[in-house]
């Protein structure tokens, strides 16, 4: 029988995970979190687990956070990450922390019995789409190994292009229909400007935009 526990804060998504694996007479799911605190404090009760299915965003502490402790104290333990989030900053900090395997929620259910399988065989699932942006991010890094991160010239056009709207003051939703883009990606963008121009919210974001002659 193989031992899972899954992290995972939204109640459907959670609901989703569980009937992909009742299908399968050798999986268990010994329990299941809503963030990262509840989980450890659950492993610290029961350790004897094969294999965690790890979401990446929950309250309290998110999910990278969560693998880097449970991979201090029980390295043995494989740990999936099963997000949404198919950037190159999530994937590898994912992988930095110490997660086994990478796929998104999506995947169907025997591919995620095949990514379990494979991960407590040793080895190192993706998802397509994920292993093609780790791909094309290695390839980058041979170029320059040195990025700095704060750098403003590294906004890309369409990050530009987020970034006026907001000047006008668009919601997220009004910014996505403009752009015929989804509020998820036009949020990601969001968190990649605020990250590259170091900032905390929209009122220092246009500020510095506008000091620094991005718009």
């Amino acid at each position: 029988m193989i031992k899972i526990a899954i992290a995972e804060d939204n109640f459907y998504a959670l609901k989703a995970i569980e009937e992909k694996l009742t299908v399968y007479a050798d999986i268990s799911i010994i329990y299941t979190a809503q963030n990262g605190v509840e989980f450890l404090e659950l492993l610290a009760i029961n350790n004897d687990l094969d294999l965690i299915l790890m979401d990446i965003e929950m309250p309290i502490m998110n999910g990278i956070e969560t693998v880097k402790k449970v991979k201090q104290q029980f390295s043995h333990i494989k740990i999936v990450i099963m997000t949404i989030y198919d950037d190159d900053d999530h994937i590898f900090n994912a992988i930095k922390a110490g997660a086994d395997s990478y796929i998104l929620k999506e995947t169907k259910a025997e591919k995620v019995y095949e990514t379990i399988i494979d991960t407590l065989n040793g080895g190192a699932v993706m998802s397509p789409s994920i292993a093609f942006k780790a791909l094309q991010a290695l390839k980058r890094s041979t170029v320059s190994i040195s990025v700095k991160v704060s750098d403003s010239s590294e906004l890309t056009d369409r990050e530009i292009e987020v970034l006026e709207y907001l000047r006008e003051g668009y919601t997220n939703k009004r910014i996505a229909e403009t752009l015929f883009i989804s509020p998820f990606t036009v949020k990601r963008h969001i968190e990649n400007i605020y990250r590259k121009l170091q900032v905390q919210n929209r009122v220092e974001l246009v500020d510095k935009a506008k000091r620094e002659g991005l718009i």
